[in-house]
C-alpha cells in the first residue's frame, strides 16, 4: 500500500466513524426523544441549579419551563444530526467507492459544518442557562466534540500527498 492509499483509507475510516457516530447518536435522540427532551428541559429549567445547595443567581431569570420549547429544541438539534449523518454517508460513498477525496471533501464538510451548529447550539444554549456550574462535564464533551470536528476538518481538507 503506498502513501496516497494509506492516506485515503485514513481518512475514510475517520469519515466512517464519524458517519457512525452522528447516526447513533440520531439513533438515541428518536429511540429515546421523551428522555432527551426531559434532559433538555432540565438545562433549561436551570434545574440543577435549583438543587442542594441551590445556586441562587440573577441567571436563574433566564430559566424556560416548556416542555414544548424543550422538544423543539431538541427537534431542531436531531434534524441537524440526521442532516450530519446524511452528508457524511454521502462523503464516505464518494471516498470508498471512486476513493474521490474532492467530491467527498464537499459532503463531509457540510456533514462537520452541520455537527458544528448543532454542537454550538448546544454550548452556547447551556451557557445561556448556566451550565458550566452544575454540568461541567456536559460542557466539557461539547468543547471536545468542537475541538473533534475541527480535527476532522483538517483532515479531510489539508493537503496531505
Amino acid at each position: 500500500m503506498g502513501l496516497p492509499a494509506s492516506i485515503l483509507l485514513f481518512q475514510l475510516l475517520h469519515a466512517a466513524g464519524l458517519a457512525l457516530w452522528f447516526s447513533v447518536v440520531a439513533l438515541n435522540n428518536l429511540r429515546a426523544f421523551a428522555a432527551s427532551a426531559g434532559a433538555v428541559g432540565a438545562t433549561m429549567a436551570m434545574t440543577p441549579l435549583k438543587q442542594p445547595p441551590a445556586i441562587d443567581i440573577p441567571l436563574l431569570s433566564r430559566a424556560i419551563n416548556s416542555s414544548l420549547i424543550a422538544r423543539l429544541a431538541l427537534l431542531l438539534i436531531l434534524g441537524l444530526q440526521i442532516a450530519a449523518a446524511c452528508a457524511c454517508w454521502i462523503g464516505c460513498y464518494h471516498l470508498l467507492a471512486a476513493g474521490d477525496l474532492v467530491a467527498a471533501r464537499t459532503w463531509l464538510n457540510l456533514a462537520l459544518s452541520t455537527a458544528v451548529a448543532f454542537l454550538l447550539a448546544m454550548h452556547l444554549g447551556g451557557l445561556w442557562f448556566g451550565y458550566w456550574m452544575r454540568q461541567e462535564s456536559l460542557q466539557i464533551t461539547h468543547l471536545v466534540m468542537l475541538i473533534w470536528m475541527a480535527a476532522m476538518f483538517f483532515l479531510f481538507n489539508a493537503d496531505w500527498a
